[in-house]
């Protein structure tokens, strides 16, 4: 979309011939912003209009990126989004993304790097993430920041897996609270059906590559969530905290609220 054409359907919004609704619609398909690193060579292309579908803007994946890469793709995010996740992100990422945005902050545990100007709460209600064990809490971690950075509000209870199924039942109250709950663990990975049998509320579990050997880097806790006989336990990739924390956000969120843009 070009100036002209966004000056004329803001003014089509004014004079009253274009609703707000369709005019978020057209917005929605801005169009991408090629990135172009210093060797002339592409190494990017922005969503800028994701906030705009989604209620999020686009998240960036940093694994296997270079730190001036990270850098240049927040700085131009940065400019449109008030807040913003980085996952995955090395130490030597977040110092490159703090000198263009001094706001930025990371997460050594769950490597998540996180700008958050927008407090605002547009959850309805809380979050609750649990682990099976301290190993879990990285990925347990970037499901919980996730969820905050989208603006919700959040709680986390760490290490209470079914080895010692008390420490649990000590938190039954947090866990019918919640509207939305996020289970991470390893191993077998039990704690995903117990806790969905306490809760009338989504479970979103998160199956961890904790465990020793037979437990196949994690596959072993994935079967046995997907094999879950609570009917409430749904189910996202091996050590995805952040995909967990996303859709338990948006299962939160009230109708129609999105993200400021501005």
């Amino acid at each position: 979309m070009t100036r002209e054409a966004l000056r004329e359907l803001l003014l089509a919004v004014r004079q009253g011939s274009c609703t707000p609704e369709a005019a978020l619609a057209q917005l929605a398909g801005l169009p991408a912003e090629p990135l172009v690193g210093d060797d002339g060579q592409p190494f990017a292309t922005l969503d800028h209009g994701r906030a705009l579908r989604q209620g999020f803007p686009e998240v960036v994946y940093g694994a296997s990126k270079t730190p001036e890469q990270v850098a240049a793709i927040v700085g131009r995010l940065y400019a449109h989004h008030p807040n913003l996740l980085v996952t995955r992100a090395s130490e030597a990422a977040y110092q490159a993304v703090q000198a263009l945005a001094p706001e930025a902050r990371w997460d050594a545990t769950s490597r998540l790097l996180f700008i958050r100007r927008d407090t605002t709460r547009y959850g309805i209600g809380r979050i609750v993430v649990v682990c099976a064990g301290t190993t879990d809490l990285p990925v347990a971690r970037e499901a919980l920041l996730t969820c905050e950075v989208m603006g919700n509000e959040t709680t986390l209870v760490a290490d209470v897996g079914v080895a010692g199924l008390h420490r649990l039942l000590g938190h039954l109250e947090t866990l019918r609270q919640a509207r939305v709950i996020v289970c991470v663990a390893g191993m077998e990975a039990a704690l995903a059906s117990v806790v969905g049998g306490l809760v009338a509320v989504p479970v979103i579990a998160v199956p961890t590559s904790v465990g020793y050997g037979t437990a196949l880097g994690g596959f072993a806790a994935l079967l046995g969530m997907l094999n879950s006989c609570a009917p409430n336990v749904t189910v996202v990739n091996i050590d995805n905290g952040f995909g967990a924390g996303y859709v338990a956000a948006l299962i939160n969120r009230q109708p129609g609220i999105q993200e400021s843009t501005g």
